[in-house]
């Protein structure tokens, strides 16, 4: 995915545009993140930490290939849920491992891992895919076991500097990152589509007052094709310092290519990214997955999203 911009007579104006791109109000580009047990703060636990870009009107773009890797283990589940597709498959010195690892909270009817060592998720995640259950990021969000959220971070306790949105979230979709020095304010999302040969998936933002999703910064997306010569990018991501920064980076087209590759999925299949891609000197630096390309298009006098790969019909007016 490709922010677009040509630095021609851009003048002065290009040097606040990209400090506006880093900024965390306004900045695009956010974090996805898959949170467990969202309601209850002593349990909540984050992972599969993504960059994710806001294309306007609530929908986000990021990539595909995340979807169907595997977390390996479980954090928690519900306990019907458990009993019914993985219990019931356990043989005895399974089953006794996993209830060494897990326990019931009668309260929530869940089950809920008791272990950080490595070598007892190790010895889970090694049952769990003997037995071939699904652990693929796209499979617990459709069984509601951990769900995609937007992670937003800010050094006052304001949505956007709007005292006001922050009071519309609920007390437990907001807090203080004591190692980020940042409040931190969650919206739900779900999946739209996932486009995995062209290894692009679209999100939307679901559950949340308009309000909010208004005032979140966006980026305008197009379609064409880029030529490959003279063209200045930088990549939007994550910075190499920690996960609440951003980070710009000088790239350029060095050429094209006509894209095969082979993505393994032991559950639902491999399947091919296959495709015309850039060629891109200096490609994910720091390996920030999700993370746009982007130049500056003068005729815009903005940011556009350079997406020529798929054309969802709900990327006709975002």
């Amino acid at each position: 995915m490709f922010l677009q911009f040509n630095e021609s007579g851009a003048g002065n104006d290009l040097v606040s545009k990209k400090h506006a791109l880093i900024n965390e109000q306004t900045s695009p580009l956010l974090r996805l993140m898959w949170i467990y047990n969202i309601d209850e703060p002593q349990r909540r636990t984050f992972e599969n930490n993504i960059c994710t870009v806001h294309i306007g009107g609530g929908y986000f773009l990021t990539v595909a290939h995340n979807l169907r890797s595997q977390a390996g283990f479980i954090r928690s589940m519900d306990e019907e849920l458990y009993k019914k597709e993985i219990f019931s498959k356990l043989d005895g010195s399974q089953s006794r491992l996993l209830d060494t690892h897990y326990f019931t909270d009668p309260y929530t009817h869940k089950k809920y891992l008791n272990s950080t060592d490595p070598t007892n998720l190790q010895a889970i995640a090694n049952v769990l895919k003997q037995k071939r259950y699904d652990t693929r990021w796209v499979t617990l969000a459709q069984k509601k076991i951990c769900s995609p959220y937007l992670v937003f971070q800010f050094r006052n306790n304001a949505f956007y500097n709007d005292q006001s949105l922050a009071g519309l979230f609920p007390e437990t979709r907001r807090m203080y990152d004591a190692d980020a020095q940042k409040y931190t304010f969650l919206l739900e999302t779900e999946l739209v589509d996932a486009f995995y040969g062209a290894d692009i998936a679209l999100f939307k933002i679901v559950n949340t007052p308009d309000e909010i999703i208004s005032r979140i910064p966006s980026a305008a997306i197009d379609f064409e094709f880029l030529d490959d010569s003279g063209i200045k990018l930088y990549s939007l991501q994550s910075s190499p310092s920690g996960p609440a920064g951003r980070l710009l980076n000088e790239a350029s087209i060095e050429g094209m290519l006509d894209h095969f590759n082979i993505f393994p999925d032991d559950i639902g299949g491999n399947y091919v990214f296959e495709g015309y891609r850039y060629l891109v000197e200096g490609y994910f630096r720091f390996g920030s997955s999700g993370a746009p390309y982007m130049y500056y298009d003068v005729a815009r006098n903005s940011f556009v999203v350079m997406q020529y790969r798929v054309k969802p019909a709900v990327f006709s007016s975002p």
